[in-house]
């Protein structure tokens, strides 16, 4: 299937990529802004043994209770910082790779296979990024109780390279490249997908294309992101709350037989949904900020 799609020439001029990194960063931070309380929620399900939470209601109002409103953004400044550079590399790459396909097709619309392939390359050189700063994040998700273990990011960064090294950052590694890069294939090959028929059915160009359903379509391609790879984001979240110094499992194939053991099919959704409520907001502000931030800047 090929998508025509109504865009302004693609360069591979430096200052394009300068500005595809600026407005996935800005993309990013309202990604964070937006999701961080949902995907604390999401977490705490995850890594939590069996029995701790009753579900998502259930953590939120633990969280109240014991943490107030700052518990759902616990390990923000992580994702604000961090995130914001994941969202610029995932768009400055998906960005490029587009061009690439258009220098090599001389100009032809590309296929959705061309842009599952242009998302999936994103995603994969994000996976080196997003691994260890979703590891910092979840072990400071994760810390209740009075006693810290981790002061902050930085305080967290050191204690585990201290305990495990390089390794220890990178722990959940392989599952996150492979979560990475078929989820941000489906993604956005999804988005490019409801942007092509928008523009066929309406006939606008694609800075035509209101705010209000850049971000529709951006939430229903993170919709699509998670339902296709959810079940490989409960076992990295498993792998990065194990322990570091006693560690439960020796990878993927170990966390997955444990969960289907104690929760079967079930268990490899614990989270999804505050991760399914987060998927629209945080996406569709992900995809129209980024949208509209190009528009100003080019």
């Amino acid at each position: 299937m090929t998508i025509e799609l109504e865009e302004p020439p693609l360069t591979q001029d430096n200052t394009q990529v300068y500005k595809d990194l600026f407005g996935g960063t800005m993309g990013g931070i309202a990604q964070v802004l937006v999701g961080q309380p949902f995907d604390t929620v999401k977490v705490r399900l995850q890594s939590a043994p069996e029995g701790t939470y009753s579900g998502a209601g259930d953590v939120i109002k633990k969280l109240l209770a014991n943490e107030g409103v700052g518990g759902f953004y616990k390990g923000t400044l992580t994702p604000l910082i961090g995130v914001g550079a994941c969202v610029s590399v995932q768009f400055s790459v998906n960005e490029s790779m587009k061009r690439y396909y258009d220098q090599k097709t001389g100009g032809k619309p590309l296929s959705l296979l061309q842009f599952f392939n242009c998302g999936a390359v994103a995603g994969f050189a994000n996976g080196f990024l997003a691994s260890p700063i979703e590891h910092i994040r979840i072990r400071l998700q994760t810390q209740t109780g009075a006693t810290k273990a981790f002061t902050g990011p930085i305080g967290c960064f050191k204690s585990i390279y201290a305990s495990s090294g390089l390794a220890g950052i990178y722990k959940g590694l392989l599952p996150t490249l492979f979560r990475e890069s078929v989820g941000l294939g489906i993604y956005f090959a999804t988005y490019e997908a409801l942007i092509a028929r928008e523009l066929a059915k309406t006939g606008l160009s694609r800075v035509d294309v209101p705010g209000w359903k850049l971000c529709m379509f951006g939430g229903l391609s993170g919709y699509t992101l998670w339902i296709g790879i959810y079940p490989v984001d409960v076992l990295k979240s498993k792998l990065q709350t194990d322990s570091l110094t006693k560690p439960s499992y020796r990878g993927s194939i170990d966390v997955a037989r444990d969960i289907f053991l104690k929760a079967g099919i079930r268990g490899f959704y614990k989270g999804f949904l505050p991760t399914i409520l987060r998927a629209a907001p945080a996406n569709g502000a992900t995809f129209a900020v980024f949208e509209l931030t190009m528009r100003l800047i080019n």
